[in-house]
C-alpha cells in the first residue's frame, strides 16, 4: 500500500486536536443516549470508545460525523465545528458504520470508483487511491463480483475501503468487527494498525469487545448510560483496579513459602495456605522469576506458577458494577438506540 497520496483540503494544524467536544449531548424526548461528554482525542492517535449495546457510542458517533445534531454541548472534528462547519467536517472524515449501505449489484471495483468521483478525486488519482485499497483489503477477484455476492467479513472490509477513497483525516469505525469471525477480526485489526502506523490516521473506534480495544486503542474510553466513567490508556485503566497477582501452588508448608518471598521488593502475600501462595505486586512480570528462584532455594516444590492481571472487564465492572455481556455481542444494534434512529 503506497503511503503518499493526496492531502485531504486544508487540515488542522499539526499538533491540533483531531476530535474534541465538551458537554457533548443528545436527547430524544426524556432519554439521554448522550449525557454530556467531554473528549480530547490527539491527532494520530487511536481512540477506543468502549461499552455495551445502550451506552451510546453509536450515537456519539453520529454526532461527530455531522449525521446526527448534538442537543446540547459543542464538538470538532479536524478542526471544525459538527454544527456549524458540517461540510468542511464531512471533507475531512471516513466512517464505517454498523450497517454498511452498500448496492449488491454493483461491484466492489464500481463502489470504490464512484466514491472517489463523489468527492472530486481526478480519474488518476481515483485508479491510484482504488489501487491502493484493494491491495489493502486484499479481496483479490472477488472486486470484481457483484456486492451481494459477498460475505459479512467481506462487506465490512469493502465498506472500510469506501471510507477511506479521499484519505480521510480522522476515520470512525462504529463496531467495525461485530459479527465477523476470528478471522475477518483479526484482518480487520490488522488494517487499522496499517492506517495509523503508516498514515498517521487518526482513528474513533466503538466496541463491545474488550480485546478490541485493548490491542488497537492507545487510550480508551468506558462508556455507560451516556457518560464517559472512565479514560486512559488500557494499561494505566487497569492498574487503578488492582495490582497484578501472582499465584504459586506449592507442595509444603505455606509458612516455608512466604518465609522464602518475604525479601522480594514491591510483593506483598494476598493468602498463603499449604497448597498455594497469592502474592501482589504492580510489575507482576517482572516478580514472577524471582518468586520462582526463592522458592527453589528455600526448598518449596512449586507444581506451578501463574500471573492474572487486571482485565478490562475488571476496569468495567469497577467502573460500572457490570460485567460485559460477551453473549450480547452477536446480536443486533441496541433497542434504545435504535429506535431512536
Amino acid at each position: 500500500m503506497h503511503t503518499t497520496t493526496q492531502q485531504s483540503p486544508s487540515a488542522a494544524p499539526p499538533g491540533t486536536a483531531a476530535i474534541t467536544t465538551s458537554g457533548l449531548a443528545r436527547r430524544f424526548g426524556e432519554f439521554d443516549a448522550v449525557a454530556g461528554i467531554d473528549l480530547e482525542i490527539r491527532t494520530g492517535e487511536i481512540y477506543g470508545l468502549l461499552g455495551p449495546n445502550g451506552a451510546g457510542k453509536s450515537t456519539t458517533v453520529r454526532m461527530l460525523c455531522t449525521l446526527l445534531g448534538p442537543t446540547g454541548g459543542s464538538a470538532t472534528v479536524a478542526g471544525f465545528d459538527v454544527t456549524e462547519q458540517p461540510n468542511e467536517v464531512r471533507l475531512r472524515i471516513g466512517a464505517a458504520l454498523q450497517e454498511a449501505a452498500l448496492d449488491p449489484k454493483q461491484s466492489g471495483i464500481e463502489l470504490l470508483r464512484l466514491q472517489g468521483r463523489l468527492y472530486g478525486l481526478h480519474r488518476d488519482e481515483v485508479d491510484r487511491r482504488v489501487a491502493d485499497l484493494t491491495q489493502m483489503i486484499d479481496l483479490g477477484e472477488a472486486i470484481e463480483r457483484p456486492i451481494g455476492t459477498y460475505s459479512g467479513g467481506m462487506r465490512r472490509r469493502l465498506d472500510l475501503a469506501a471510507a477511506l477513497v479521499h484519505n480521510p483525516d480522522v476515520l470512525f469505525l462504529d463496531e467495525p468487527t461485530t459479527g465477523l469471525d476470528p478471522v475477518s477480526r483479526a484482518r480487520v485489526w490488522d488494517e487499522v494498525r496499517t492506517l495509523n502506523e503508516q498514515l498517521g490516521m487518526t482513528i474513533l473506534l466503538t466496541t463491545q469487545y474488550l480485546e478490541e480495544a485493548d490491542v488497537l486503542a492507545h487510550r480508551v474510553g468506558i462508556i455507560d448510560g451516556g457518560r464517559l466513567v472512565a479514560e486512559g490508556t488500557p494499561a494505566e485503566l487497569k492498574r487503578q483496579v488492582g495490582a497484578d497477582l501472582v499465584i504459586a501452588r506449592i507442595d509444603g508448608a505455606a509458612s516455608d513459602a512466604v518465609a522464602a518471598v518475604e525479601s522480594i521488593d514491591d510483593l506483598e502475600v494476598v493468602d498463603a495456605t499449604d497448597g498455594e501462595l497469592v502474592l501482589a505486586t504492580t510489575h507482576g512480570a517482572a516478580k514472577v522469576g524471582p518468586v520462582a528462584v526463592a522458592l527453589a532455594d528455600a526448598g518449596v516444590e512449586l507444581r506451578d506458577l501463574t500471573l492474572r492481571t487486571p482485565t478490562l472487564d475488571d476496569v468495567f465492572l469497577e467502573m460500572t458494577g457490570n460485567r460485559m455481556q460477551h453473549d450480547e455481542f452477536e446480536h443486533a444494534h441496541d433497542e434504545q438506540e435504535g429506535a431512536a434512529r
